[in-house]
């Protein structure tokens, strides 16, 4: 059977290299255009990229498929189908239509509910407690189409993006594999249509919403930091400077105006919130790694008066 890919970011990675490992025929992996990383913004390959170098796979990395100049020379390519995983790129008609048994797409949530870009971090923000990974077939609607397959996983009360990522990275890897094991052997696929309630849509999480807002509820703030670690971080204002927030916890009861520091030690800063407060127990400074607040106050101790900025700017 030979089997296309197409995937750009770890999660993506996973799968890819579970497909390797079960000794399928991968002609041909599709991923985006290196992107400029880092101090220096080098250019960088993405980790399915590297993955796919290290195995001599056909490579093609571009940067839009939505026109027939772009497709049209994948399309020659003769598959029986093309896995997706987090690419990126939206698939037209042509494409779709490619291979014997169409895409098939892992997707990081349970469908209906978070279709989109973003479904690990909107499940974190709304306070989930499951999640899991979808096998669909895909069709030309988002995050539409019929689910081959689902696998529930639930969400730790002290999750982050990053750690339940690859949670469901493991998981979905282990999808495809029975996925195309079951296309191997029945030369078909058995999909369900998605039901009509329940559906949801996981935008892409904007800039601005990483900011820190100190009069929303400590669980909210919490949910933030979470959903945001590692990447892009959740950003607040201390004394004017702008660092991340990348570990904390909430807490009850009443500890004054929103942002007001009211307590700073080794064990933490205890900011309060609109409804409680925050023990934040590690930050990252610009251009800095992230660090422990015992690390963090031994090299800037913070003034009686010092103060988060309550809300966003």
């Amino acid at each position: 059977m030979r089997i296309g890919f197409a995937g750009t970011p770890q999660f993506a990675a996973k799968a890819l290299a579970a497909i390797l490992d079960a000794r399928y025929d991968v002609a041909l992996v599709l991923t985006r255009p290196d992107r400029p990383q880092g101090r220096g913004l080098q250019r960088t390959p993405s980790p399915v990229k590297v993955l796919a170098l290290d195995h001599g796979l056909p490579i093609v990395q571009p940067s839009s498929l939505s026109d027939d100049a772009a497709s049209a020379p994948l399309v020659s390519i003769s598959l029986d189908v093309l896995v997706v995983a987090a690419f990126g790129l939206i698939l037209p008609r042509m494409v779709l239509d490619w291979p014997r048994y169409g895409c098939v797409n892992i997707h990081a949530s349970l469908l209906p509910r978070w279709r989109g870009a973003a479904p690990i971090q909107r499940a974190l923000l709304a306070g989930d407690t499951e999640t899991g990974i979808s096998i669909m077939q895909m069709d030309a609607g988002l995050d539409t189409g019929p689910v081959i397959a689902k696998r529930v996983l639930s969400i730790g009360s002290r999750e982050t993006a990053g750690s339940l990522g690859e949670r469901l990275a493991a998981e979905g890897a282990k999808a495809i594999i029975a996925t195309l094991c079951e296309l191997e052997s029945q030369e078909r696929l058995p999909t369900t249509p998605q039901p009509l309630q329940g559906a949801s849509y996981a935008a892409k999480v904007r800039s601005d919403e990483t900011d820190l807002d100190w009069t929303e509820s400590a669980t909210m703030i919490d949910r933030k930091v979470r959903a945001f670690d590692p990447t892009p971080g959740a950003t607040a204002r201390l004394e004017g400077e702008a660092i991340k927030i990348r570990a904390a916890e909430p807490l009850e009861g009443h500890y004054g105006r929103p942002g007001t520091i009211a307590r700073a030690d080794a064990a933490g800063i205890v900011v309060a919130a609109g409804d409680g407060a925050v023990v934040v127990r590690e930050i990252q400074r610009a251009g800095g790694k992230r660090m422990s607040v015992a690390a963090f106050l031994a090299g800037h101790p913070l003034g009686a008066d010092a103060r988060f900025d309550a809300a966003r700017a």
